[in-house]
């Protein structure tokens, strides 16, 4: 292999990712989608939320649902009276977008090797995207404005904005009796379908639980040894998140355990992802920065349920 010198990786370099990014950085639009595609490869949550591009920092979403009866018995020749028709619940979701930046630095010798190969534009989005991912999810998950970490304090993730549906397990164990607590709380209208629900929770709890039934002496106990055999509580899939915090209360050594349907989890991201670099002559590498904006809320926040003070 040919060895270049640090001006031929340079211009290398920029010619290959000029080609990434439009005015000032922004990542193409196409490039863009892919981008976020990738973030959601490795994230157990994000890959299975609402996605909602963004095109301002700020955006409402409108919400219409038909909470009551809408159906009434039909009388021959006579319309429904005033008082009979339905109308709507509208409201709205805002969507406040916060700057979150992040930075790879890519030695001359990985330069070298990938712009050889001609995939270094490639070679970027693959670290990036997964890694940005991981730490979306992390904020969607454990955001917290009254954090002490200025990353996390950025924005409220869904265990904090979960708040109208709570069941306290007072230090009780991931079990049976918690999830059938949990789906009675939940809102009637909000479980009529129990497959498409979630109970999403640390790895550790779902491993927990996981052993807990393999000790039954049936054949579907000996399944729930094998570690992709899904588990479900309350006909509902039980979903481990590596990102769920597994070392909360006085002993560190507690969980909590969300209820919801996937797609009322809204993540929205800004169309304006930003790809920046620059030559660091003294690390002999190549500085590249991402810059984008997200937030994260629920559609509907009556329809999640929360169990907190969960022992592991």
């Amino acid at each position: 292999m040919s060895h270049m010198s640090n001006r031929t990786i340079l211009e290398k370099a920029d010619f290959a990712l000029s080609h990434l990014v439009s005015n000032g950085g922004l990542l193409h639009p196409v490039q863009a989608k892919k981008f976020m595609r990738l973030t959601t490869v490795e994230s157990v949550l994000l890959g299975q939320v609402t996605y909602r591009p963004m095109n301002r920092a700020r955006e409402d979403i409108d919400q219409i649902a038909f909470g009551s009866r809408v159906l009434r018995a039909a009388q021959e020749l006579t319309e429904l009276p005033q008082a009979d028709r339905v109308v709507p619940d509208i409201s709205k979701v805002e969507l406040d977008a916060q700057e979150f930046i992040g930075e790879v630095n890519l030695s001359d010798r990985v330069l070298e090797e990938n712009i050889e190969q001609g995939d270094l534009r490639q070679t970027i989005m693959q670290l990036l995207g997964p890694a940005v991912g991981r730490d979306l999810e992390e904020v969607a998950i454990k955001g917290d404005q009254t954090s002490a970490d200025p990353f996390l304090a950025q924005l409220d993730g869904v265990l904090v904005q979960a708040q109208s549906n709570v069941v306290d397990a007072a230090g009780g164990p991931v079990d049976d009796d918690l999830f059938h607590d949990m789906m009675k709380t939940l809102p009637p209208r909000f479980r009529k379908n129990k497959r498409q629900l979630r109970f999403y929770t640390s790895e550790d709890a779902e491993a927990n639980l996981r052993r807990h039934r393999s000790q039954r002496e049936t054949a579907m106990g000996d399944k729930y040894l094998e570690v992709d055999t899904p588990i479900l509580a309350a006909g509902t899939p039980v979903v481990p998140v590596p990102l769920f915090p597994d070392d909360l209360g006085p002993g560190q050594n507690q969980t909590v355990v969300i209820l919801t349907h996937p797609k009322n989890i809204v993540v929205g991201v800004r169309r304006k992802i930003r790809i920046e670099w620059e030559r660091s002559i003294r690390r002999r590498a190549l500085a590249v920065v991402v810059t984008l904006e997200a937030d994260v809320r629920y559609s509907e926040e009556e329809g999640v349920c929360k169990a907190i003070n969960v022992q592991l």
